[in-house]
């Protein structure tokens, strides 16, 4: 069973592809690239945490239903409904407020402040491609998926490359 990350997925929202620049011809086509791609590298039994802006006006059953794997939710500023809407319609759980993954990983939406200094390293979404924020470093990990290819990315691609920053 692998564990797996991904953000700001937006699915049926047409306005994120002009916002975002999505490579996409239209709304059909990103939703089916966002499903294949992430059906590609999740497994029925894999778990995957969705930091954040998973799709809105009441689709998110149809998509879950649609993709592989056991569906966590770290709710964003897009994720509006109630915790047991998510719940039935196919998320195993959902959390308002960051989670500490392992011990060591604070899963958020939005980033959160981390330095060297600090025994965390924060796993978030929420910029999308914004300049401003690097893809990672040796105390975060950004999955929206502009930044992770429009697919969910391994716990040990993160831990890998996180590490790999920590001895430079």
């Amino acid at each position: 069973m692998g564990v797996f990350f991904t953000a700001d997925l937006h699915f049926n929202d047409k306005n994120i592809m002009l916002y975002e620049n999505r490579p996409f011809e239209n709304i059909n086509e990103m939703n089916n690239n966002l499903v294949k791609n992430w059906n590609s590298v999740v497994s029925v039994n894999d778990e995957v945490y969705v930091v954040g802006d998973f799709g809105g006006d009441g689709i998110e059953e149809k998509f879950l239903s649609m993709l592989n794997g056991v569906k966590y939710l770290v709710k964003g500023n897009h994720d509006v409904r109630s915790n047991d809407y998510y719940r039935q319609v196919g998320f195993k759980e959902v959390y308002d407020k960051p989670v500490i993954f392992e011990g060591f990983w604070i899963l958020s939406h939005e980033p959160i402040y981390v330095c060297e200094n600090m025994p965390y390293a924060n796993i978030f979404g929420h910029v999308h491609n914004s300049p401003i924020y690097k893809t990672y470093s040796s105390h975060h990990y950004c999955v929206s998926v502009e930044r992770t290819a429009y697919k969910p990315i391994s716990f040990e691609e993160v831990k890998l490359r996180v590490q790999s920053n920590c001895r430079q």
